[in-house]
């Protein structure tokens, strides 16, 4: 099939191409440009966006007006299935932060797909139930841990690429970006990064790349609360 937006998302990927065609047809092209807002919190709407391209960042903004990181999406991933299933007003914000090409299901098309196909319904609360255990693994990261651990378990958690014992890493988003999804401020991440190379437990590389040396001494600093 055509690279298409229900192609590349896991939760149709066990549909026969007809079937992929047909959802498809009741999906809304929607195109964002970087820094564009694909909702607002408190906004009426009722409907499923699914990433194409891009990234979309979503956030919420503290009552100082600061933004705090929730995720990052990517091609394939989806927000929305709250306001979708319970019908309340989005509590957070969804920015691109590259250029995005969206698929929107409404509402209505998407509870028809979900009677027609039962097995989309059990992939969505299949990723749901993965994302819940992620941000509750964040929360013990941000109630248990130091900023230096933080840092640390989200270094081991990003894809790496292995070669020598050596595991190379790259931010997947700005520094600021990433301390906001770590609770933290630049500055403090950028000290946490330092004293983790201080101790010989990475390697601060060129731009946002970080070499992992001792992979099995960071988990044990990690673990050792």
């Amino acid at each position: 099939m055509v690279d298409s937006c229900v192609s590349r998302v896991p939760v149709f990927t066990s549909l026969s191409e007809q079937d992929q065609h047909r959802v498809e047809g009741l999906a809304r092209p929607t195109h964002l440009m970087v820094g564009e807002a694909a909702y607002s919190a408190d906004d009426e709407l009722s409907q499923l966006m699914v990433l194409h391209t891009g990234r979309l960042k979503i956030f919420r903004l503290s009552a100082d007006g600061s933004e705090q990181l929730i995720r990052v999406l990517g091609p394939g991933d989806f927000t929305g299935e709250t306001s979708v299933f319970t019908g309340q007003r989005p509590d957070d914000y969804a920015t691109a932060l590259e250029e995005c090409q969206l698929c929107v299901f409404g509402h209505d098309d998407l509870a028809a797909l979900i009677r027609a196909h039962p097995e989309i319904g059990l992939r969505l609360l299949e990723r749901v139930s993965a994302r819940l255990s992620d941000t509750e693994h964040r929360l013990n990261s941000l109630t248990s841990q130091d900023v230096e651990r933080r840092v640390a378990d989200y270094l081991l958690g990003l894809s790496s690429s292995w070669g020598g014992g050596v595991a190379t890493v790259t931010l997947p988003l700005a520094k600021k970006d990433v301390a906001s999804l770590l609770d933290t401020t630049p500055e403090s991440l950028s000290r946490a990064l330092k004293s983790l190379a201080g101790q010989g437990l990475i390697v601060i590389g060129a731009g946002r790349s970080v070499s992992i040396t001792e992979s099995g001494r960071l988990q044990q600093f990690v673990d050792d609360v």
